[in-house]
């Protein structure tokens, strides 16, 4: 009698490629979702510059900090995470906004 149980090394191959296959159709889905977002914040910024408003907002950006921390905590992904990668998309928001205030 032969034996039908799948080989369990090639089970865990098939399984890690398809996690790859995943991983790798979220980045993209990240760097898009991130360039639409730049895109967003770079219009923000003209029209800062244009009116004279200051590059930052530092009451929004600790709104925005809140509501991702809580967000990240009803996905259940680390909101020291998620407040430290607003963070550094927030530091890069307003690099680009003091560009167009020069």
């Amino acid at each position: 009698m032969m034996d039908t149980a799948p080989d369990p090394t090639a089970r865990a191959a098939a399984l890690l490629r398809d996690h790859r296959a995943s991983i790798d159709r979220l980045d993209a889905i990240l760097v898009y979702t991130l360039a639409e977002r730049f895109k967003h914040t770079q219009a923000v910024g003209r029209l800062k510059a244009e009116h004279d408003l200051p590059p930052s907002d530092p009451a929004r950006e600790a709104q925005q900090i809140e509501r991702l921390e809580r967000l990240a905590r009803e996905a259940d992904l680390d909101p020291e995470f998620a407040r430290k990668f607003l963070n550094f998309v927030i530091a890069e928001v307003i690099r680009h906004h003091e560009t167009f205030q020069s």
